[in-house]
Order: C-alpha cells, then structure tokens, then sequence
C-alpha cells in the first residue's frame, strides 16, 4: 500500500515524497524518490537517524535509497505516522559521509579474483588497469544489508561496472571483493554470489563478538590497497 493510497497529503511534489509500503502489520518501507544519489542516500540517513527516536519504532533498517522502519506492535494510525514521515522527508537536512576511513588490503586475481579477466574482457581495459582504477578509488558505504556486515559501497568508476551474473558463482569465498552493476563490495559469507570477483580480503567484515560486529556502517568510507597482484 503506499501513501497515495494511504490518502495521506503529500507535502511538496508527488515526485519528491518518499514512497511508503506496509510490510506485514510491525514493518514500513519508505522509499527515496527518483535514482539512486548519494544525497538522496544522506537524506535517507538522516531520516533514519530521527524515525530511530520515535516512540514505537524498535529498529530502522538502512537499505541502498530506502530504509525500513520495524515496529514493537502495530502502529495506531498509519495514515498519520506516514505524512509524519513524509513531513520530516522534506525538512531533515541530509547527513554527509563523514564516518570512519577503512583501508582494505586486496589481493587481486588469481584463485579468488577469478572474474578479473571478465570485467577487464568487458571494459576493453588490461587487468593491471582494472586492479589501478579500482585501488584508486574512494567508495562510501551507502548501507549495510543483504548479509550481516556486507557494505553496499558506491563510487565505482563507471569504467569498470560489470552486470552481476545471470548464474551465480556457487562457492564464493567470504572477502572476496566484487563489483555488482555501479557498486562494489566485500563478501562476508561463503556462499553462492552473484557479483564478480576480483581479488580477496583477508580483513573480516563482519565479528559477532566485538562491541560493533559490523566493520562498515553506512556513511563509512572505504579505500582499497593493492597488496598483491596475482595475474
């Protein structure tokens, strides 16, 4: 169900309001209009950030341009906690990418980067250039989703994006480092992926023990340092 349905007044534009779905009776989905930008990202933040405080509201899940709200129990009256929303879409200043810097050693190729020749076959660039253009970036982590600790980071240089797989690799190691579309990533699980591999990361992602379990967090920067190439 989104807002219009809702019959909630939108505050602005339609094409400026979030979109927002109910899932279940204790879950909202609300949306950030329009593509993916990093403001509209630091807007979703912020907003996150504020609906966080609110009374029954248990948790707000970050995602890559929307943010789920998780309730203790259902909420009164939908229609006035959507246009709440909505109201505090369009006056939250957004949040810049202002975290903690990670520096992230990579081995590139070899066993684990087994799809370097493909993204480089793609781009029409040598490996050695796929390896220096992804090093020299500078990603923000936009969320942290899918698996526990797994960083969706943008900043990609549009040179080196790969579409994800149509059949995914069945046994990706955990810290192998991918792109996927305009994003990349480390993977924390072994498990079956989607994303190419390009190298491998020795650093964990993702420690249930420690006070933060999550290395990355959304706002974080990440940089990537060749630590060894394997071609």
């Amino acid at each position: 169900m989104s807002i219009n349905q809702l019959n909630v007044p939108f505050v602005g534009t339609i094409e400026k309001s979030p979109k927002i779905s109910l899932i279940g009776t204790l879950a909202m989905l609300v949306e950030a209009p329009g593509d993916f930008d990093l403001v509209q990202q630091g807007r979703i933040w912020a907003l996150a950030d504020a609906v966080s405080t609110w009374p029954n509201v248990q948790e707000a899940v970050i995602g890559v341009t929307n943010v789920m709200l998780v309730f203790e129990q259902p909420p009164a009256d939908i229609g006035m906690l959507s246009a709440s929303i909505v109201e505090l879409w369009h006056r939250v200043p957004g949040r810049k990418a202002d975290g903690k810097l990670i520096e992230i050693p990579v081995v590139y190729g070899g066993e684990l980067g087994f799809d370097l020749p493909a993204v480089a076959k793609r781009a029409g660039l040598s490996e050695r250039d796929v390896i220096r253009i992804h090093s020299e970036g500078e990603y923000t982590v936009c969320a942290v989703a899918s698996s526990p600790g797994f960083g969706y980071l943008h900043g990609l240089d549009p040179r080196i994006y790969m579409p994800r797989k149509s059949v995914p690799s069945l046994n990706m190691r955990a810290g192998s480092v991918t792109i996927g579309g305009m994003q990349t990533g480390v993977a924390v699980l072994t498990s079956p992926n989607g994303w190419n591999a390009i190298g491998w990361a020795s650093i964990a992602m993702f420690d249930p023990s420690s006070e933060q379990p999550s290395l990355m967090l959304p706002g974080d920067r990440v940089k990537f340092r060749i630590d060894r190439i394997e071609l």
